[in-house]
């Protein structure tokens, strides 16, 4: 796939990230991620996100990555497209995504270095290091204090990276992803990704990022495309139901934890019958209660089935 063609994908529909199974020990499981990437990859998203946030890639070893590209890889071929996650410090970053390369993903989504904050020339030097280091398509992350990108920095990137196709904000700042869209138009395509998507999904399609990633895809996967199905045809009235009666109650018990933006979410698999098992340390699971609460609300939508 060359990176016109994942601009494409990029753009066309629901995204998601699956989560990274572990055993009782927190090693990779890999039967259990093939029976995960087998049963989410009919239900429509366009494309999955492999070792992305929602699956941990900030726990993973480099002995771990390529395997567990490789495998979300020969599941879904032919099926779904894989975008694969990378990041950390640049030369890791450039380790992942040749790796992702090689094991046959589709592109890669470009997450945040590891911890220390950088002016603009760093960022733009980190970005185009990765991008200059593979063929197919990346896709930058715009996330937190330390990779907010400005919108000539963007520019200047994308003219000197040919490959640079993409953009997914997950910082939130209305004014600042405006300036980008407007600097930029249809040279990338743009993806909502600020946590439980969802919530802002309709504020973002005003803003010209009508396609967002899904993380509660994971385990209420009909749900999930009833919901994105439902912005792109302006539904508000589906919108706004979902909202009150599911996502605004999870939103509660998410926000009761840091780190619970992911743990949430392999409680909800596990609710579904589909475990994922723990959550990698210094992420924490969620407690007995507020499982229960989870549950609630995933009774309340009904089968997920096909």
């Amino acid at each position: 796939m060359n990176p016109q063609e994942l601009k494409t994908i990029m753009g066309s529909g629901l995204l998601s990230f699956p989560l990274t199974d572990f055993d009782a020990n927190g090693d990779f499981d890999k039967r259990s991620y093939e029976r995960r990437l087998e049963w989410l990859a009919p239900y429509g998203a366009t494309a999955l996100f492999a070792a992305g946030g929602t699956g941990e890639f900030f726990s993973l070893t480099g002995d771990e990555y390529p395997g567990i590209i490789r495998t979300a890889v020969d599941t879904c071929r032919g099926v779904v497209p894989i975008i694969a996650g990378a990041g950390g410090p640049t030369r890791f970053a450039i380790q992942c995504a040749q790796a992702a390369e090689k094991a046959g993903a589709h592109g890669i989504l470009l997450m945040p270095h590891y911890l220390t904050e950088a002016g603009q020339e760093g960022l733009a030097a980190h970005v185009e290091a990765v991008c200059r280091s593979v063929d197919f398509g990346v896709v930058v992350y715009n996330r937190g204090g330390a990779t907010r990108f400005r919108p000539d920095t963007l520019e200047r990137l994308a003219e000197r990276n040919a490959n640079l196709v993409g953009f997914k904000d997950g910082v939130g700042d209305i004014e600042a992803m405006v300036a980008v869209y407007q600097r930029m138009g249809d040279r990338f395509a743009y993806l909502g990704g600020l946590p439980t998507a969802e919530v802002y999904a309709a504020a973002y399609k005003a803003m010209g990022t009508p396609v967002y990633s899904s993380a509660v895809f994971n385990f209420i996967p009909k749900t999930a495309m009833d919901f994105y199905h439902a912005v792109a045809a302006d539904d508000l009235q589906t919108q706004h139901r979902l909202l009150k009666e599911f996502f605004m109650p999870y939103l509660e018990i998410r926000n009761r934890m840091q780190g619970y933006a992911v743990s949430i979410v392999k409680a909800g698999a596990t609710i579904v019958g589909h475990s994922a098992g723990p959550v990698r340390p210094p992420l924490t699971d969620l407690k007995p209660d507020e499982v229960e609460m989870l549950a609630a609300l995933i009774d309340k939508l009904g089968p997920q089935g096909l």
